[in-house]
């Protein structure tokens, strides 16, 4: 059912309506990485209403991260991140459900995990780990967004990846 009232704004616009938050309610996003970029993007996927959302993240919340990650006070310092982000968003949207996964991405997990979710966002900020994100999403035929910051420059990217399957 619809919260018409948290969902109000969203609904009235041109070309999404009702049929469009029941299925962002319905749709499963795995966010990797709970920091700079990643913060930014639980908290609109919270606010929009996506049904479940998936964090991966096995670092701790340090006092160096609160000035670009909104999600975490000092209070939050030294727990693990994935749980404080889960924590503080489920004050923001309790209708979504939140999986929490406080370890690191690994060839051992990344596979199953990208398979159990819709859409995957890749947060994180190094190469290895984005190539075997990457890879996953090829081989699983799942869409990934893309997201880097350096100094003052950002990028984002969608990629939607078609399965060897779909090419024949």
């Amino acid at each position: 059912m619809i919260n018409h009232n948290r969902y109000h704004r969203q609904i009235i616009l041109d070309g999404f309506g009702e049929i469009s938050q029941v299925q962002l309610g319905e749709a499963k996003v795995l966010v990797i990485g709970a920091g700079g970029l990643g913060c930014p993007a639980l908290m609109y996927l919270a606010g929009a209403g996506v049904g479940t959302i998936g964090i991966i993240d096995s670092d701790k919340v340090s006092l160096d991260n609160l000035h670009r990650q909104p999600l975490f006070t000092t209070e939050d310092i030294g727990y693990p991140k994935a749980l404080r982000a889960a924590e503080q968003l489920n004050k923001l949207n309790p209708d979504i459900q939140y999986d929490v996964y406080e370890e690191k991405l690994t060839t051992e997990n990344c596979l199953e995990l990208v398979t159990a979710y819709d859409i995957i966002l890749d947060c994180t900020d190094n190469f290895a780990t984005r190539y075997m994100i990457n890879d996953a999403c090829v081989l699983k035929g799942k869409p990934l967004v893309y997201g880097a910051v350096s100094r003052y420059e950002g990028q984002v990217a969608v990629f939607n990846v078609q399965t060897a399957d779909e090419d024949a």
